[in-house]
């Protein structure tokens, strides 16, 4: 076993802080200010990037691209820490958030490495998103860009400290999908973390999602979801007298399609049970109904204010210009997963519009005949909430949609945690209250019961120090120099 010397590992954080200080302009806003009396919402933006391989499963396409990542080791507990590796997943991944996580690596003297999702971001393989470019697209292959990231970089630190052969232990975290790939990640590679958490992951492809609607109706209690339901009627009312009027309203007349109107409208009221803003949205359209005011102009109000800016996203016309990045999860939604949001028969909130022929419709639209999503073979692949791996805990927030797409029961080596308030929803155990905007290191004071958010984090962090000790223990990592 090769070893390293004092003087070694001393010039390496010489070497290490120097950089910093002289890249003092790209850390300001990142790096460093976690540490002031005003964080950051990032540890760090600062990018760094790897070859990845374009196709894992097949021998003859060699073909690579590069694959952006960002690495975090101010909490490092040099050489032989943890390393926690969080999966950036449908989306840009802009640099590594200031949330619970920070805590944790803090805690267990942890490095924290976030590479981005293929396709996403600065990690595209390719400079247009056609239907045949994005065959490459899928959870599959994502998850191999993770084992060989991992591989990399476990290879990188072994050369900072000179060394070979030797295994930091590893630890796995993702949020909704990327949730799902950390408890995916531990199923296929059990020999390359030492365990995931899964908080909100949506492991379970779902072809007519109606428990997403019914979750809504649940968590925006009676009062509010009748304002919902009266206001979805007077939509629909008024799109049949009127469509250009009231699309206008909510400043979403280039949504010629009735459908992706309606499931823009529907989608603006999620966020705020979702992201944990629900008195944001219900508290002024039920003083609207109470009062007999226009429910429709309470609402606009509420999606010109929070959800505007996403509208495009719903447009068919602009997700079949095949450089729009809002092609990508679509793509993986109408092949992999569907996750359809539909009405249910009765009792719905959303519109009776917004059903299976609509998306089926979008994804052929869009993306071209043939094109469907294999929900039976995404769940045949990786067990759905029958999962069958090990040393994976699972986190759920009791207002979130999404949870009825996850694991919600525990089973041997498969803890499940549902932290139940008022306003707890997506990723409320790394994201704190609300979930969006940020609250730095996941501060649970805004949540409507920070108890149950320490008492769910602190049953997490028991299970971490377990699996990261059994992985010691059977000489997974934690080498000793």
């Amino acid at each position: 076993m090769a070893s390293v010397s004092v003087t070694t590992t001393l010039v390496f954080f010489i070497v290490l802080f120097i950089t910093q200080i002289s890249n003092s302009s790209a850390y300001l806003n990142s790096r460093l200010l976690h540490r002031s009396s005003q964080p950051s919402n990032f540890l760090t933006k600062q990018p760094l990037f790897f070859n990845q391989t374009l196709d894992h499963f097949s021998p003859y396409e060699h073909r690579i691209f590069q694959q952006r990542y960002y690495e975090f080791l101010d909490y490092f507990r040099s050489p032989d820490g943890p390393i926690f590796l969080k999966i950036c997943g449908e989306s840009s991944c802009n640099g590594i958030a200031n949330d619970y996580l920070s805590v944790l690596a803090k805690k267990f003297g942890a490095a924290i490495v976030s590479p981005e999702h293929r396709y996403y971001g600065k990690s595209s393989p390719f400079k247009t998103y056609t239907t045949e470019d994005l065959k490459y697209l899928s959870s599959k292959q994502a998850l191999f860009d993770l084992a060989a990231f991992r591989q990399f970089y476990q290879d990188s630190l072994n050369k900072r400290f000179n060394r070979s052969n030797i295994e930091n232990p590893w630890f796995v975290f993702g949020i909704s999908y990327a949730g799902a790939l950390s408890a995916w990640f531990r199923l296929k590679f059990p020999h390359l973390t030492c365990g995931s958490l899964a908080s909100s992951a949506v492991v379970l492809a779902v072809y007519n999602f109606t428990e997403f609607d019914r979750q809504i109706g649940v968590s925006a209690g009676p009062e509010c979801k009748a304002a919902l339901q009266e206001t979805t009627q007077l939509v629909d009312e008024r799109l049949k007298s009127n469509g250009k009027a009231v699309k206008s309203v909510f400043g979403a007349s280039q949504l010629t399609i009735d459908g992706d109107f309606l499931y823009f409208l529907a989608d603006a009221a999620v966020t705020a049970f979702q992201y944990g803003n629900p008195d944001e949205l219900c508290l002024p359209l039920v003083e609207a109904k109470k009062a007999d005011k226009d429910l429709l102009e309470a609402y606009a109000s509420f999606v010109n204010d929070t959800f505007a800016d996403y509208v495009d996203s719903y447009n068919q016309e602009n997700l079949k210009i095949t450089t729009s990045a809002d092609r990508l999860w679509w793509f993986q939604v109408c092949t992999e997963v569907a996750y359809f949001q539909v009405a249910p028969a009765n009792d719905s909130i959303r519109s009776s519009k917004v059903n299976t022929r609509y998306h089926l419709d979008l994804c052929k639209n869009v993306f071209g005949d043939g094109i469907y999503p294999e929900v039976d073979v995404t769940n045949l692949y990786y067990g759905g909430t029958k999962i069958a791996g090990s040393k994976i805990v699972f986190t759920n927030g009791s207002q979130d949609p999404w949870r009825h797409a996850t694991k919600q029961t525990s089973s041997p080596g498969i803890p499940s945690y549902l932290v139940t308030c008022h306003n707890c929803g997506h990723g409320t155990d790394l994201r704190g209250c609300p979930q969006s905007p940020l609250s730095i290191e996941g501060d649970a004071k805004r949540c409507s019961s920070p108890d149950a958010v320490t008492k769910v984090r602190q049953q997490v962090t028991e299970h971490i120090d377990l699996w990261l000790s059994e992985c010691q223990n059977a000489g997974k990592g934690w080498s000793s120099l």
